[in-house]
């Protein structure tokens, strides 16, 4: 399964180019607008070079990115990164579109072979279709707002007994079995985020309304409807997302409130506060599997070597000291992420590990992302290195589930990897439904333009009773009315997180294969990542004999599944 490869020049792309300048790129891309276009074996050869300059460009982007969200602080690394913004990405979307005009209308391109091009087709095709030069700046203000709502969270610390604490640092307090402390340092948080609960609300107004401006400008009536095209998500509707809403509706939220209710009994309240949701119901002291990000790292290795070798040796890639930041600190952007340099194949993952289990499903989950950067990256057209979100995170999640038997690499007592195992599968029946609420959320918000504040916290309010927990509110409602500003992708990636629920249930669906043989699912699991994203996404779920369906009754199927499950692990 491992796969090498070396990025040479190109014909037309020097091994050395710094793709962070326009003055770089632009003769390229000129060259490339200019070339002569005689045979399909030319426009093959467009194609080609196309993108590995476009890998190139990206790979900048990507690494001023990941200096940017390693340290907020640092004004230079803001300022290159939004120079780039500004002053490269507006032309890259114009260059980008006459390429892809040039590539669609070329009288070529019926000759190119269909079962290899046909996606990257389809998706210039709408790509062309969608493009309007006059969404250009407002594509770029609302990248900038999303850098502007990072910097906000990134700043954002609390004084906890003495010490300064970032958010992510506080969130092993909300383990803490003393509920005086746990609810001390979900209040500390709370009140810190609302604090600047006006800026984000801000932002926010102002990003709906150059995304809707964007949707009218490129003739849609709301931005679903642009997103659906822009993302392209031609293999399922707004109606099927409505089908995953009542799935989780109907088969998680009862479970996850199940859930809540035997947590309030074992704890012995009457009802369940926010901060009551992650600490042991015994009264154990929280898991803490890791000390340090080096310690985090090695036992991560272990898990990937006791799985799969090949695993292993992908893990392995990783450390050499470019592909990893793992640990929280002041003025470091909020959140997890693995990012890929294009040009050079090698990805990048970035977290806040604070010592805790949700800190090592994330490691697990990253990983999974770099795996299949790695299992795609021969693939000589960048299109194809990247495959669709709702199939990106298939590799992801199975990763977190398919670890489950060897979670005892973190714990010396087999126990405490039950309670790490059963607690996942607990986050996946608290998941679904939450990805529900974010989901459904966004729905309304961009179908109803021009909304108010209120209405939009009285939307909220409807989903979260819908969907939520069994959880009291009494008494910190303004908090509860602002808590979808956590959510980033709200910000930063619009209607990115249905994709999430759509991968759960085809990772879960590789889970119940691993139970059943594990080679056979690593094999399915390489399988299908190896098409990066070449072909159509139920393709892509049929390559690991997945099934792509995401409505109430594969959801029952699923859940049954984990239900079964938590019975045999120890509460």
């Amino acid at each position: 399964m491992t796969s090498t490869i070396s990025t040479g020049a190109t014909d037309l792309v020097p091994v050395d180019l710094d793709g962070s300048k326009w003055e770089n790129l632009e003769p390229l891309y000129r060259a490339l607008l200019d070339r002569e276009l005689r045979c399909v074996s030319c426009l093959e050869g467009l194609i080609l070079d196309r993108s590995e300059l476009d890998a190139a460009a990206r790979e900048a982007m990507a690494t001023l990115y990941i200096a940017m969200t390693c340290d907020t602080e640092d004004e230079a690394a803001r300022a290159a990164y939004l120079g780039f913004v500004e002053h490269v990405e507006p032309n890259l979307r114009r260059v980008g579109f006459e390429l892809d005009k040039k590539i669609v209308s070329c009288p070529h391109r019926g000759d190119l072979d269909r079962e290899r091009y046909g996606v990257m087709l389809r998706d210039l095709e709408a790509d062309v279709e969608l493009f309007r030069e006059e969404n250009i700046p407002l594509l770029t203000e609302d990248t900038k707002l999303g850098q502007r709502y990072s910097e906000t969270c990134g700043a954002m610390m609390v004084e906890f007994r003495g010490e300064q604490k970032t958010l992510p640092q506080m969130g092993p307090f909300m383990e803490e079995t003393d509920r005086a402390t746990r609810e001390e340092a979900w209040r500390l948080v709370s009140e810190r985020r609302f604090r600047d609960h006006e800026k984000l609300s801000d932002i926010f107004d102002e990003m709906l309304e150059i995304r809707h401006q964007v949707a009218l400008n490129a003739g849609f009536e709301n931005y679903i409807q642009y997103v659906f095209k822009d993302k392209h998500r031609f293999d399922y509707t707004p109606a099927d997302c409505e089908a995953f809403h009542r799935g989780a509706e109907q088969v998680c939220v009862p479970l996850r409130r199940a859930l809540d209710g035997e947590r309030a009994k074992a704890l012995g309240v009457d009802a369940l506060r926010p901060w009551d949701l992650a600490v042991d119901t015994k009264g154990r002291p929280p898991l803490r599997p890791f000390k340090t990000a080096d310690e985090l790292i090695e036992k991560t290795s272990g898990i990937f070597r006791e799985l799969d070798g090949s695993l292993g040796d992908l893990f392995e890639n990783l450390r050499d000291g470019e592909s990893l930041d793992l640990a929280s600190r002041k003025g470091k952007a909020p959140g997890g992420y693995q990012e890929v340099r294009d040009r050079t194949r090698k990805p990048f993952i970035f977290m806040n590990a604070a010592g805790m289990q949700g800190d090592v499903e994330t490691m697990i989950h990253e990983a999974g992302h770099a795996f299949h950067s790695m299992l795609s990256q021969d693939d000589p057209l960048l299109h194809y290195r990247h495959a669709p979100i709702e199939f990106c995170e298939v590799a992801s999640m199975s990763m977190e589930l398919m670890a489950h038997p060897y979670l005892d690499a973190f714990y010396t007592d087999h126990e405490h990897a039950d309670r790490a195992r059963r607690t996942h599968l607990e986050a996946i029946a608290r998941l679904l439904p939450w990805i529900a609420t974010i989901d459904a959320f966004q729905h309304w918000l961009y179908t109803n333009p021009g909304h108010s504040r209120e209405e939009r916290t009285a939307c909220w309010l409807d989903l979260d009773a819908r969907f939520g927990s069994a959880v009291s509110w009494d008494g910190l409602e303004r908090f509860r009315e602002v808590s979808w500003h956590r959510q980033l992708h709200l910000f930063e990636v619009p209607l990115y997180y249905i994709e999430y629920g759509i991968a759960q249930l085809g990772a879960m669906q590789l889970w119940l294969q691993s139970r059943a043989s594990e080679p056979a699912a690593i094999v399915n699991y390489a399988k299908a990542m190896k098409l990066g994203g070449s072909r159509p996404l139920p393709e892509l779920f049929g390559a690991a004999d997945l099934t792509f369906d995401f409505g109430p009754e594969t959801m029952k199927r699923l859940m049954d599944a984990v239900q079964e499950e938590l019975q045999q692990l120890p509460l």
